[in-house]
């Protein structure tokens, strides 16, 4: 069993060597544990640090392409590798490593496909008062539109399966941390939380820059999700609610034109069969999009397929290089 352990990096020279010194060279369970840095075209001694501290891979990006691109590279390098399981942390040393074997237990009980480490929200001091309320508000969200009970959604520090890592896909260049789970939630896979600790703040962090600009872009995030993975209910629900809108003017038009005043209610008339026609049109938006969504799982499970193919003939191959 070969578990590797991945950072995605961002001119992290500062820092990097602080989390790369609290990372286990082994864990129990394992019998192989590798390190692996992305740098995401960082403009200092990242790659070099990552180099000097003994890291096994680093990947470096020509550019700059944003976190959750950084964070996919480092699964896909990671398959190539031939993990077992992989363990995402940061390169701030935000997360005790000391505890990825909570992450990674659960995996190798069979008893989760993705596991999320749960920091202490409430106790960690260096979070404001607001963003500790817009943590539970947004991991709320998640849980509702994920179908999973993650106690904290944003957190970073996770470990997945080989087939998990397979099927996650994140098409969002902002962060990782809420697709992942909703899209994991959505292919059926087993999400759970465990708790973890916390270690002192090396510096402020990147990813929220303002408290407005977090929330703005972890809404649009959970609704790009949501209409990709469950468009039908989407558009159901709004298209009813313009339907409902339709036909109560249309009934209070036939009242009144009952009672003989229907020629000053032409108006309604107009709007309500604009609702109806735009509900329509939404519950067909969302008839085409429930089978664009089908034919994406099909996608996505002959892509794990091909995926297993290429590591189960990769290990075939690498089985008849050593006999």
């Amino acid at each position: 069993m070969k578990l590797i352990i991945q950072i995605p990096c961002l001119n992290e020279a500062e820092t990097l060597a602080v989390a790369l010194a609290e990372l286990p060279r082994s864990v129990s369970g394992f019998d192989r544990v590798e390190w692996l840095v992305v740098d995401d075209g960082s403009t200092d001694a990242t790659a070099e640090v990552a180099h000097t501290h003994g890291v096994d891979h680093v990947i470096r990006h020509p550019v700059n392409r944003g976190l959750a691109a950084a964070f996919m590279t480092g699964l896909e390098a990671c398959l190539r590798l031939g993990a077992d399981v992989i363990v995402n942390t940061d390169a701030d040393n935000q997360y005790c490593s000391a505890d990825i074997p909570k992450l990674t237990q659960p995996l190798l009980d069979h008893a989760a496909d993705i596991v999320i480490g749960a920091r202490p929200i409430d106790g960690t001091a260096h979070f404001p008062w607001v963003k500790k309320k817009l943590q539970k508000l947004g991991s709320w969200a998640v849980r509702m539109a994920s179908k999973t009970d993650i106690a904290d959604a944003p957190s970073g520090f996770r470990a997945m399966s080989r087939e998990a890592a397979m099927r996650l896909n994140v098409f969002n260049q902002y962060t990782y941390t809420l697709e992942t789970i909703i899209q994991a939630g959505q292919s059926n896979l087993r999400v759970i939380s465990v708790p973890i600790r916390t270690n002192p703040d090396l510096r402020p962090s990147r990813l929220v820059r303002s408290i407005s600009s977090y929330v703005r872009r972890s809404l649009m995030t959970i609704l790009r999700v949501f209409v990709t993975y469950r468009p039908l209910a989407l558009f159901v629900i709004i298209g009813s609610l313009f339907l409902l809108v339709g036909f109560a003017i249309s009934i209070r038009f036939l009242v009144a034109y009952a009672s003989g005043h229907g020629g000053g209610h032409v108006q309604s008339l107009i709007l309500s069969s604009l609702c109806v026609t735009v509900g329509t049109l939404l519950y067909m938006m969302g008839l085409i999009g429930d089978l664009v969504a089908t034919n994406r799982k099909l996608l996505e499970r002959v892509d794990v397929r091909l995926q297993t193919i290429a590591f189960d003939s990769s290990n075939k191959g690498e089985r008849d290089g050593n006999g």
